[in-house]
């Protein structure tokens, strides 16, 4: 079996199989980085299934539902860097469902023993078999919680919108089941007590370390601050008819204050994501970090650790300014995948000289294609994700920001002592 640290030769020269020359690398931080088995704090894993439809549960919100978009390079078919993946993985693309057939259940746990990883956060609506602590741990999601009314006019926005809406629909049916209801209950301190809390409850004792919110593919990232009698109001209100968009949003803003703060309650984090997604209606400037501004300054959520996912791309500068807020982590997930390791690493190095504490590895791993899946992008973020960092690090030790020691230091911070010291590990 290959180890990880072998399946990353590229590391150790200038270019390797990046889209852009990177700059040279210090080679005693790249064989450190190389070494160090990390804790990846987002990604989609899937189930290997022998029988049956395939597995869907990989994401709430999953993206080959959109309309096509003009797709990045990495997105496109037989792009460079993912046959160079499937080589490494399987020697070549045919052998993957051999490999897959032979490893069985064992089969996602090898994935992270290729990818450096020991340790792979999964974002899934459940966890099952083979994709298991103590390899995987499990990032529940919340958004259906905070869409408790007609969604109808919402779906109507865009086609995006309309598929996922009516994913959100099902997946909020699935936790009333799950409570014993079959209807959202009359009240809002009913659907609070009977819905929401117990719905967190049991993703908490499901081993869940946090809950994802995917709201920017939804709605914008601003949550004002709502009180009670105003979102008990509209709730009752607007039961039986399409509630009116401002009113509508205040609820969701309570609801999604009120689900922070009970996450803070039972010790998980909360995640967002926070950068450019998928599709062509993504409405980038809704995912603005800087729109959470309020709810990091909020007192009553000052428990609740927020982790602002994929690093805030195009807002680098803003997520920066944001980790200065003792509730704010960011990780760089889906960078490592779409941006050139000599793009990323200016700004892991503004960050790590910013508060190198509160910055977070990621690949999101995800099955974006038969060809890309997530096996192979996790392979690609992994191995940039480790140059970019190595680049950044190299940097700031030949400008005589930090010693060796602290380059390593900060290395083992980054790969994977924050995300244990963040979720307990």
């Amino acid at each position: 079996m290959k180890t990880y640290w072998l399946v990353f030769p590229s590391l150790l020269v200038a270019s390797g199989c990046a889209r852009n020359p990177a700059p040279a690398a210090d080679p005693s931080i790249v064989l450190e980085i190389q070494g160090i088995r990390a804790i990846d704090n987002h990604a989609h894993p899937v189930r290997p299934m022998r029988e049956g439809p395939p597995d869907r549960e990989f994401d709430a919100l999953p993206v080959d539902n959109m309309e096509p978009s003009s797709d990045p390079l990495i997105f496109r078919p037989n792009a460079p860097e993912v046959l160079e993946a499937e080589k490494q993985l399987y020697g070549s693309a045919a052998n993957k469902p051999a490999v897959i057939r032979e490893k069985g259940d064992a089969y996602p746990s090898w994935v992270l023993d290729q990818i450096g990883v020991e340790v792979m956060i999964a974002n899934r609506v459940a966890m099952g078999s083979s994709v298991t602590p103590p390899r995987f741990r499990w990032v529940a999601y919340a958004d259906a919680l905070i869409f408790p009314l007609d969604n109808s006019h919402l779906a109507a926005r865009n086609p995006d919108r309309k598929a996922f809406f009516a994913l959100e629909d099902k997946l909020r049916g699935r936790y009333l089941r799950e409570a014993g209801l079959e209807t959202t209950p009359p009240t809002l301190s009913d659907y609070l007590a009977k819905v929401v809390t117990p719905t967190l409850e049991r993703h908490k004792q499901g081993g869940a370390l946090a809950e994802k919110f995917e709201a920017a593919y939804l709605r914008s990232l601003q949550f004002d601050l709502v009180d009670q009698a105003t979102a008990d109001r509209i709730y009752r209100q607007y039961q039986s008819q399409v509630p009116p968009d401002d009113q509508y949003k205040q609820l969701q803003d309570y609801l999604f204050r009120f689900i922070a703060t009970e996450c803070g309650r039972l010790g998980m984090a909360v995640h967002l994501h926070c950068d450019a997604g998928a599709g062509s209606y993504f409405d980038i400037a809704g995912a603005n970090p800087l729109l959470l501004e309020a709810v990091l300054e909020d007192p009553a959520l000052r428990k609740t650790r927020f982790v602002m996912l994929h690093g805030g791309w195009p807002f680098t500068r803003e997520i920066t300014a944001l980790l200065e807020r003792p509730n704010a982590w960011l990780d760089f997930s889906m960078q490592d995948l779409v941006r050139a390791p000599s793009a990323l690493a200016p700004d892991i190095r503004e960050w790590l000289e910013w508060v190198p504490e509160k910055v977070l590895f990621g690949t999101d791993a995800y099955p974006y294609s038969d060809q890309l899946g997530w096996e192979e992008s996790g392979w690609i973020a992994a191995r940039n994700g480790r140059q970019a960092l190595a680049i950044a690090l190299t940097g700031m030790l030949r400008d005589g920001e930090i010693s060796r020691e602290r380059a390593g230091e900060l290395a083992r911070m980054v790969l994977r002592e924050n995300a244990r010291q963040l979720y307990g590990l």
